[in-house]
């Protein structure tokens, strides 16, 4: 019977022996058995079993483990995975014995020392360059099975293998405020890579919210109710021995924005409308701000108005407001994720706040001058709006109209420059402020002054020098005194002593006489020495003298001239015909030397422009043509001696006409055309010539050579009759220069000869002063068509022959004899 019935089954077959097998069991179920013994009287008792008998296939070893596979390996270990065998000898496994033989040996030793059951082990302490061979058996409660088939061997040293990374997300991730979100992947390298979560170049550490999970061969950063706060850009590095590879995710975690920041301001109050504004929240929530919600509330009332949900200005206009109404402005910021929490203003009452700025203080004047006086004023209180001009009158004080100072906006400043005064005239001066309001009230009228100048002596000059001398002269220089006196320096007076000497004598009697700052004193004894001063004088009179530090002594001061050549005199100058040639030097010497330029030892061109400074010279010519080219020369000269310098100047054009254009061998149809090379080759090499023809009845010039290096050319396929006008131009690099033609057409035929004499001449009629004649035509007509025949007569006896007349036809008549 089956364990759980009560109910016995009988076996349908009788056995004599003291054994029997029962079939037709299910595997798995428990069975009790009994047994009876039955003789011819009848069944004896029945025998029970004690205990239930499983029904199970026999017990063996189990079969070997499959997949034995090297998982990991290094210099001095290696690790080993298996799966379990496919049939387990009818009872669990109790254990697995790993094995292991060192290549060159026979026999294999046991690596597990305990009862085993993972299918996964690490050999350790192994020796780097040793190779091994395994192998793991399975053991039941039988015993040890089969062993599986050996791995490959196996030598001990570090597998290296750079990192890779598979990522599963992209570089950017969108996430809204309390949403979870994981950056996944897959990543391998031996040896193990160290794997590394940074988010903005700072480590990410694990908290409540944030997790990291890294396994072998994958790895998971997980962030759970994610906040504003977790936008930035996660790297994730995965780095061995061998190298790193990174992993990049930009996440936006995105979120309604924060309250526009306040406070409101109320820039504009007035009795019907409000201009307020006020800054852009702090945080957007990661995405652009698309516009702001503005409301109003009469704050004896509940009800929040709407005045505009699309402004996207931080500034809006608040209409229809009742005056004397207290008004409170709530305001919302809004983006594609929502409406954030309001900012709310204060209250403000509906008036007009603003008014005319008020009256400036008494001005004061100062600087007066015969015609301008400077007018300087407080700045008063500006009405409640920023003050945008001032208004500056004038009045003569014995008028009473006021007349605007300037018409132009006087603003920021609180000082202004009144022009245009008239000498000797009393002046008063008022100022009114102006805001956008309007015009305020004008100040008190200024202290009546007169426009004059005041005028002192002025100060001395300044640092006076001697910058030259020679054996009779000394050159002074200074600069102009700090403070003129408020008066014009009509001029200098310069002063020189002798050296011992108590008395300054004038080198100038008047200072107009010397209205520059500088001076040549003359008339010096050569070898002496002087002291020398200068004053300086306006109106009011002379300032205190300013002396030279040193004293001079008169003597000549030589320095042979130097040149120092500019780039363009360095070396041979190419310019091209029609730009500017620029030659300059740098000139020096004491005296200052005579300049003088020549070209090929001549004068230069009236057209160039020569320039002599105190420092240097310059030639220029414009528009350059081939006539310009040469050698040119600077000649400096002083008595301490000279020098010369020479540059070669080519001026690079066209080339000129060719020269003695001739036609000759001409025929029906061709001519032969020769010309020699032109006188001017524009400073460059001739690259070919073009040859034309043009028909005489005909505006139109041809072509028909334009490569032609040879100065001649055979003008072919010419027709027969007709008359053309040859040209020939020569080119360079710069361009085709001018043609030169041909003086008169030439006629497209082949060579005429004269024609032979006329035949069978005889009289037919004869009278007493005329002759009738008659005659053939002759037998060759010389290649032309015969146009006439010309009829001499001559006197018996005569050595002449008359000519009498041509005639066309074959007779003719002489009269007149």
């Amino acid at each position: 019977r089956e364990s759980d019935h009560r109910a016995w089954t009988p076996v349908t077959y009788t056995v004599t022996r003291q054994n029997a097998t029962i079939q037709g069991l299910i595997q798995g179920k428990a069975y009790f058995f009994r047994i009876a013994a039955e003789n011819i009287i009848g069944m004896g008792p029945f025998t029970e079993t004690t205990k239930e008998i499983l029904i199970t296939d026999p017990i063996t070893v189990p079969d070997r483990p499959e997949d034995l596979e090297v998982k990991a390996v290094t210099k001095n270990s290696v690790t080993l995975t298996w799966n379990p065998p496919k049939y387990n000898g009818g009872s669990d496994i109790t254990m697995y014995v790993l094995e292991s033989r060192l290549i060159g040996k026979d026999k294999f030793h046991k690596v597990t020392r305990e009862k085993m059951l993972d299918r996964k082990f690490t050999v350790e302490g192994l020796k780097e360059g040793d190779t091994y061979e395994y192998r793991v058996s399975a053991c039941n409660i039988v015993g040890q099975g089969k062993p599986s088939f050996c791995t490959k061997p196996i030598t001990c040293k570090d597998e290296i293998a750079p990192p890779t990374l598979d990522l599963d997300f992209r570089d950017k991730l969108i996430v809204r405020v309390g949403e979870a979100f994981s950056l996944t992947g897959r990543y391998s390298g031996k040896p193990a890579p160290k794997v590394t979560w940074l988010k903005d170049d700072i480590v990410v550490k694990e908290d409540d919210r944030i997790k990291i999970k890294t396994t072998p061969t994958t790895l998971c950063l997980g962030i759970l109710k994610s906040v504003r706060e977790d936008t930035g850009k996660y790297c994730v590095t995965v780095e061995n021995s061998t190298g790193s590879r990174k992993g990049f995710c930009q996440v936006n975690v995105v979120d309604r924005p924060s309250p526009p920041v306040g406070p409101v301001i109320f820039d504009e109050v007035f009795k019907d409308h409000m201009v307020v504004s006020w800054k852009p929240p702090l945080d957007d929530g990661g995405s652009e701000i698309t516009n702001y919600i503005i409301e109003k509330k009469d704050t004896h009332k509940d009800l929040w108005m709407p005045v505009t949900s699309s402004t996207v200005k931080t500034t809006c206009k608040i209409p229809k407001l009742l005056e004397g109404r207290e008004y409170q402005i709530r305001i919302y910021a809004e983006n594609l994720y929502g409406i954030s929490d309001p900012l709310i203003s204060d209250e403000m009452k509906a008036k007009d706040r603003f008014r005319v700025p008020d009256a400036p203080e008494q001005p004061i004047i100062k600087d007066v001058t015969k015609d301008s006086a400077v007018v300087v004023w407080n700045k008063p209180y500006d009405g409640g709006k920023p003050i945008t001009n001032y208004i500056v009158e004038k009045k003569e004080t014995m008028a009473t109209r006021w007349v605007k100072a300037t018409k132009d906006p006087i603003f920021p400043g609180t000082k202004f420059k009144v022009p245009d005064l008239l000498e000797g005239c009393q002046y008063e001066f008022r100022v009114s402020a102006e805001n956008e309001i309007g015009v305020g009230d004008p100040s008190p009228p200024s202290k009546p002054i007169f426009a004059r100048d005041p005028i002192a002596k002025p100060s001395p000059p300044v640092n006076p020098e001697a910058v030259d001398k020679t054996k009779n002269s000394v050159d002074l220089s200074w600069q102009p005194p700090r403070h003129d006196g408020n008066g014009k320096i009509i001029g200098y007076l310069v002063e020189y002593q002798k050296v011992g000497d108590e008395e300054w004598k004038q080198a100038n009697l008047t200072a107009d006489s010397c209205p520059e700052t500088n001076y040549k004193v003359t008339g010096l004894t050569e070898g002496l020495t002087y002291k020398f001063r200068v004053k300086a004088v306006n109106a009011a009179g002379e300032s205190d003298p300013a002396h030279v530090p040193d004293p001079v002594e008169v003597k000549d001061r030589l320095e042979p001239p130097e040149l120092i050549l500019d780039a363009n005199m360095a070396r041979e100058q190419h310019v091209k015909a029609g730009d500017t040639l620029r030659l300059s030097a740098v000139i020096k010497g004491v005296p200052f030397p005579k300049v003088t330029w020549k070209k090929e030892d001549h004068e230069v061109s009236p057209k160039a422009d020569i320039e002599v400074t105190g420092v240097g010279s310059k030639l220029e010519i414009r528009n350059t043509v081939h006539e310009d080219g040469g050698m040119y020369s600077l000649t400096v000269e002083n008595p301490a001696g000279s020098k010369t310098v020479s540059v070669k100047v080519v001026v690079l054009d066209k080339p000129g006409p060719p020269r003695n254009l001739n036609i000759s061998d001409v025929r029906s149809d061709s001519c032969y055309i020769t010309w020699m090379e032109p006188e001017d080759d524009g400073g460059s090499v001739i690259t070919n010539y073009v040859v034309e023809r043009k028909d005489v009845a005909s505006a139109q010039w041809v072509a028909i050579s334009s490569s032609s290096k040879k100065r001649s050319h055979m003008a072919k396929y010419l027709m027969e009759g007709t008359q053309y006008m040859f040209r020939v131009a020569a080119e360079n690099q710069y361009g085709r220069g001018p043609y030169v033609e041909t003086l008169k057409p030439i006629k497209a035929i082949d060579p005429l000869h004269p024609p032979g004499p006329p035949k069978n001449l005889h009289h037919v009629d004869v009278d007493k002063t005329e002759v009738s004649l008659v005659w053939n035509r002759p037998d060759r007509d010389g290649g032309a068509e015969i146009t006439g025949y010309l009829v001499e007569y001559q006197e018996d006896g005569a050595d002449e022959w008359t000519k009498f007349q041509t005639v066309p036809m074959l007779d003719c008549v002489v009269t007149g004899l």
